[in-house]
């Protein structure tokens, strides 16, 4: 059986023959090896539009591959480019890569221009794409004089920015003086033309250093314009100035301050137009002035905003859309509005597009005499035209080819030959750009070689999926059979898992499923096979896990982890404590099994875990560890030590001094050591920090000082019973100032928007300063290139704003420490990254295997890193369950979440409803959040058992027939295709008889059986079935009628496994036998009654009570009041009995026995049930009770002799 491979996962049954891969004629995924003559493909080439740094040598990147290696050559501006005649260009060897050595001599500008690079060898030409070189430019702001700006309070306000033109184009921000970000709101904001805008002007605003400044990326400078002075001052004011100041003096506006309406600042009028390139971010921006401050809304007049891609940015004022698409043009209307009126303006947009692919060619192998196809499809806005090119000349003017047939989009080949192979471009164009794509045709004669390593050993852990690879290259395209075992037998196993690549997947890898599996390719030239190995491992696990302790302080504890693995595996145990590292500390002890801790102190309670680790899986086990009080014990009859005294600084130099004292007593207790603390007057007065120790024995310290501190110091003394209380303070000693001897701690770089930069640190305290002046100069670039730093020096504070960063890239960052004696030593570089943001894409190529009914397999695409913009979290799928329109009226979907950590593709969706429809789709996660749904894709499950039927009861039983209704199994799981209906009979002696079975079309709820023996008592079983298979039963019991007035009990129905006793009823109340019998036992009673009368009146004692004691006789106990059953009689429930079988043959009893003690004369050894009770007549009714069987019993011979409540059915 040969089976052809699908773009999606196939499921196969294996069987006797081999399992046969065609491999799809399109080998993309599978390169041409190097060692085989192919056309050249280009691997590296510069952007299209590539700005280079003027400071540096040009390096026009253009690599390929190719067999013969290909030859380059280069064209500039549409002409040949001799690069042997410039003696500042260079060609790399081996590689069309130029470097244009502009550093030591020549103009960039001289070298501004189009290239193209051609990669040549015999069997074609390959060409990059038209790059364009341009220097970066930064140029500075044109010298102007500005005016203070002095307005009333309330007016409106715009300070222009107007930053000289560079490339590429700066990106704006307003600072002070300090470089501290000037405060944005709703009143104040920048414009996307860098202007800022005050919608109205408080008197909080004026200063005299509004600074505009223009970043230039590319080339790591800033720019400034001249500090433009405002002054907000009041009517009168403003009328004393003018007068004053008239000359010299820029007078912004003549508007009252009283409030007044939203009117808009930017666009100008009632409408404007706005065109956007498919794909880029449409930014559409509003911004009002007015008194109270206006409020922006936003409102797309023909639609609704897209949700996942609308983002608000500048407080409201700026309306963003990622990706935009034709879909997004359309009228924008903004909305301003305060308590004084509302004004709109509407903005209409214009969705172009440059071309975008739909289908790019691939390239293209075929042997000779074989067809193929090359298909160029691309879109844009207007639609691209679409041109061929034969290596790098147009297909027009090239050579013909009778194999080779054009047909707009598509190039056909018919029964190519060798002379055949060339690389094809196609180029698709419209006014807004290009795009260029290579494609070769390489007609090869290959007999198949496969690519996987030979002998590749594949180690799984047992219930995982094992993925055997088996990669090919052939031309013609080889087929792959896989066989397992030495001796080449076909797979026998069930179920198998084929992909597209030749990979053979077992999805639930077994101990079976070790050995040797071999690939093997053929095509008409020959054939190739590779055998590779797979072992199955037990999986590691925790069979003592380290439990919960309590233990008191200063005792010992164990945690107790011990592990089984695979025999051929190497464990590593290690310990963790709250999710970390162990303490450094010689009371933890770990050796095989056991982690113990001596000594136990408070800060030894929190959780331990225990990690077991293999080169294949891992596991872990965790308890938690309390830390209690131990038991008081009395006080110490000794004390600590009193204090040391009369304290003395000698020998004082810059950076030490000599302290000596006094002890206080030592309360006949040896002291063991004595504490030196100091205080700093100057930086933090009256807290006291640890200096040294000395041992109890000295007197006298030698003390380390710092720079720029103000000492003073004091001593404590210690015993073994404890600390004295502090000595008296010394005198003060302030050392001289120095530059700082470290460098801020925790220097971390976080972005807290998109497009800027945190960097914050742990400043230095005032000790540490070592001098006044203390500063911080902040230095940054990015990681990835060769630009310089950037610096900063900020005053002592503990962070630094970055703005205008692109989003989420790496960054090195340092902070030195500087005072007014100079700087710190060089700080170490840490790495950073700008702000994140939300993924702009959603996964591609979602796809769903169903497994089985309650499981299926989603696979999609990762996201490109650079799309993710952040740090990648993971992928979460959603997926819910089709609601029929009575649900959905009821209550909403429900949607299900699972997350799928890092970088998996792929996942499993548990606990599927069967024969369900459901939907599902993926989103990537990053720190930021969730990016856009991919397209939803549908499923649906397939058919499972079904449950029981909800009900079954037996209506209308005559002489020789029942009726048996039921209702559908409330999960049918499917579409039910029948019921099965099987019943025998129970005889007077609990035998069950031969078992029937009838099949009953699925849209039948009621049934009727005809000649059945009368006065009989029947067992039912009912399930329904689908085409997955049968389900659960439900039994039930009734009884043919004696006579057609009269019918027996019908028991409740049971569903699941269980035994149950068959009670009967007979009515015998009518005979002979039976009422002679009953006079008799009265009669019996009577005399014992006056028996027993006779003998008290004559002072005889009848020791009933000891009697009842000795023997407990069930018969003579007295009844319970509460529920009527026989007194003392205990019933207990066996487990193991509601479980085995029935024996062949036989009734067995029910889930309850009775317990005999010393009596073997009871009423409960011929009852049946703990249901028997005694009416007010003294009649004894039996009752069937108890579970009923889980499966039908068949046979007709009897283990349990009939006794006589078996035989009647009551007494009256």
């Amino acid at each position: 059986m040969q089976l052809k491979i699908m773009p999606k996962k196939k499921r196969l049954s294996a069987g006797r023959v081999p399992l046969i891969l065609f491999l799809c004629q399109m080998i993309s995924a599978l390169e041409v090896p190097l060692d085989l003559v192919q056309p050249p493909t280009i691997t590296q080439q510069s952007p299209k539009d590539y700005i280079i740094d003027p400071r540096e040598n040009i390096v026009i990147q253009c690599e390929a591959k190719g067999k013969p290696p290909p030859s380059f050559s280069w064209t500039r501006n549409g002409t040949h480019f001799d690069i042997d005649k410039d003696l500042l260009v260079t060609m790399k060897p081996d590689s069309g890569t130029l470097i244009i050595n502009i550093m030591s001599e020549g103009k960039v500008e001289i070298y501004e221009g189009v290239y193209q690079c051609t990669a040549r060898n015999e069997r074609g030409a390959a060409i990059s794409n038209n790059i364009v070189v341009r220097p970066s430019r930064s140029p500075l702001w044109t010298k102007e004089k500005l005016e203070p700006i002095i307005l009333q309070n309330g007016q409106p306000l715009v300070l222009p920015c107007r930053p000289p033109v560079g490339l590429p184009s700066p990106i704006i921000f307003w600072m002070d003086n300090s470089f501290q970000r000037l405060p944005q709101s709703e009143r104040v904001s920048q414009g996307l033309n860098g202007d800022l805008y005050f919608s109205n002007v408080l008197p909080e605003d004026t200063r005299e250093d509004y600074i505009c400044y223009a970043r230039f990326n590319h080339t790591q400078t800033i720019q400034q314009k001249q500090p433009i002075s405002v002054k907000v001052i009041s009517v009168d004011e403003l009328n004393d100035t003018i007068a004053a100041n008239l000359s010299d003096t820029e007078f912004y506006g003549a508007k009252s301050s009283r409030e007044r309406p939203p009117t808009f600042l930017t666009p100008e009028g009632n409408a404007s137009n706005k065109e956007e390139l498919r794909g880029n971010v449409l930014s559409l921006e509003c911004i009002a002035e007015g008194l109270p401050t206006p409020v922006i809304y936003w409102i797309k007049e023909d639609g609704t905003l897209p949700i996942n891609r609308t983002f608000y940015r500048n407080f409201q004022k700026t309306l963003q859309i990622i990706q935009v698409s034709e879909a997004d043009s359309g009228n924008y209307q903004c909305i301003a509005k305060n308590a004084l009126g509302a004004i709109h303006h509407t903005i209409s947009v214009t969705v172009k597009a440059a071309p975008y692919w739909i289908m790019a060619p691939q390239n293209l192998v075929l042997s000779p005499g074989e067809d193929g196809t090359l298909i160029c499809r691309a879109n844009g806005i207007p639609k691209p035209r679409i041109s061929w090119l034969l290596n790098g000349v147009p297909i027009e003017i090239a050579p013909d080819d009778p194999s080779r047939k054009i047909d707009g989009d598509t190039i056909i080949f018919s029964n190519v030959q060798e002379r055949s192979s060339a690389v094809y471009q196609c180029n698709a164009s419209n006014e807004y750009g290009y795009l260029l794509a290579n494609a070769f045709v390489n007609v090869l004669a290959e007999p198949p070689r496969i690519l996987t390593s030979v002998n590749t050993l594949y180690q799984i852990i047992a219930n995982r999926p094992a993925l055997l690879d088996c990669a090919v290259f052939g031309s013609p395209l080889p087929t792959i059979e896989w066989f397992k075992g030495a001796k080449g037998s076909a797979l026998r196993e069930d179920i198998y898992v084929l992909h597209e690549n030749g990979t053979l997947e077992i999805p639930v890898a077994q101990k079976d499923s070790t050995g040797s599996y071999t690939c093997v390719a053929r095509n008409k030239l020959g054939m190739a096979k590779n055998e590779v190995h797979l072992e199955i491992k037990d999986p590691t696990r925790i069979i003592k896990q380290p439990e919960y302790a309590i233990v008191q302080r200063g005792s010992t504890v164990s945690f107790e982890c011990r592990v089984k693995h695979d025999h051929t595996l190497i464990p590593t145990v290690t310990w963790l404590k709250d999710n970390g590292e162990l303490p450094n500390d010689g009371r933890f002890t770990v050796d095989k099994d056991h982690l113990v801790i001596v000594d136990v102190s408070d800060d030894d309670g929190g959780t331990y875990t225990c990690v077991a680790n293999t080169t294949l899986d891992s596991v872990s086990a965790s308890a938690v560890l309390s830390v209690v009080a131990p038991t008081p014990t009395p006080a110490p009859i000794y004390d600590v030590p009193n204090p040391p005294f009369d304290l003395e600084l000698t020998n004082q130099l810059d950076k030490s001094v000599q302290l000596s004292w006094t002890p206080g007593d030592d309360n006949n207790s040896p002291i063991t050591k004595f504490i030196i603390e100091y205080e700093d007057a100057m930086h933090e007065a009256g807290l006291w920090h640890h200096q040294t120790e000395v041992p109890g024995t000295q007197t006298t310290a030698q003390l380390k000082l710092s720079p720029y501190v103000n000492y003073s110091f004091r001593v404590m003394a210690e015993n073994n019973l404890g600390r004295s209380l502090p000595s008296e303070a010394s005198e003060q000693y302030l050392t001289k100032a120095a530059e700082p001897d470290k460098n801020p701690a925790t220097v971390e770089g976080l972005g807290s928007e998109p497009d800027n930069l945190v960097i914050t640190w742990k400043p230095l305290n005032g000790f540490e300063s070592n001098g006044p002046g203390l500063q911080y100069k902040v230095s940054w670039r990015q990681r990835d290139g060769d630009d310089e730093w950037t610096s900063v020096v900020v005053a002592n504070v503990s962070k630094y704003i970055v703005s205008g960063t692109p989003t989420f890239v790496p960054y090195l960052i340092k902070v030195q420490a500087l005072n007014d004696m100079g700087f710190a030593p060089e700080p170490p570089v840490v790495m950073g990254h700008s702000g994140e943001d939300l993924p702009m894409v959603a996964p591609g190529n979602v796809h769903v295997n169903v497994v089985n009914s309650t499981l299926a397999e989603v696979h999609w695409d990762p996201v490109p890193l650079k799309s993710i913009r952040g740090h990648l979290q993971g992928y979460r799928i959603y997926y819910w369950k089709a609601q029929n329109s009575s649900k959905r009226n009821r209550r909403h979907i429900e949607k299900k979440i699972l997350t799928f950590q890092g970088s998996k593709t792929h996942g499993m969706l548990p606990g599927l409803e069967p024969f369900s429809h459901y939907t599902l789709n993926v989103r990537v996660v990053n720190g930021k959040g969730e990016g856009p749904a991919s397209p939803d894709r549908v499923f649906n499950t397939p058919e499972g058992v079904p449950s029981a039927p909800s009900s079954l009861k037996i209506v209308n039983p005559t002489l020789d027939s029942l009726t048996l209704e039921w209702d559908p199994p409330s999960h049918p799981n499917g579409i039910l295709t029948e019921y099965t209906l099987k019943y025998q009979p129970i005889n007077s002696t609990h035998e069950l008889g031969p078992l029937v079975d009838l099949k009953i079309p699925a849209n039948k709820t009621r049934w009727t059986l005809k000649n059945l023996n009368f006065s009989t008592r029947y067992k039912f079983y009912l399930y329904a079935q689908t085409s997955a298979g049968s389900g659960s039963q439900i039994t039930e019991e009734a009884v043919t009628t004696v006579n057609e007035g009269k019918m027996a009990g019908i028991l409740p129905p049971d569903v699941g496994a269980g035994k149950a006793m068959a009670s009967r009823q007979v009515d015998i109340a009518t005979q002979g036998w039976f009422i002679g019998l009953m006079c008799a036992v009265a009669l019996l009673i009577l005399i014992l009654l006056i028996v027993c009368f006779i003998r008290r009146n004559k002072g005889g004692k009848y020791p009933v009570k000891e009697k009842e004691d000795a023997h407990a006789d069930p018969e003579i106990q007295p009844m319970k009041e509460d529920d009527g059953t026989f007194g003392e009689y205990r019933f207990l429930e066996s487990d193991a009995e509601d479980h085995k079988p029935l024996k062949k043959g036989s009734r067995t009893p029910s889930d309850r026995t009775v317990k005999k003690e010393d009596s073997d004369d009871s009423l409960v050894d011929y009852g049946e049930g703990v249901n028997g009770q005694f009416n007010e007549d003294g009649s004894f009714i039996g009752q069937y009770s108890g579970k009923k069987e889980k499966e039908p019993a068949e046979g007709n011979e009897s283990s349990e002799a009939p006794s006589p409540v078996n035989a009647m059915n009551s007494f009256v």
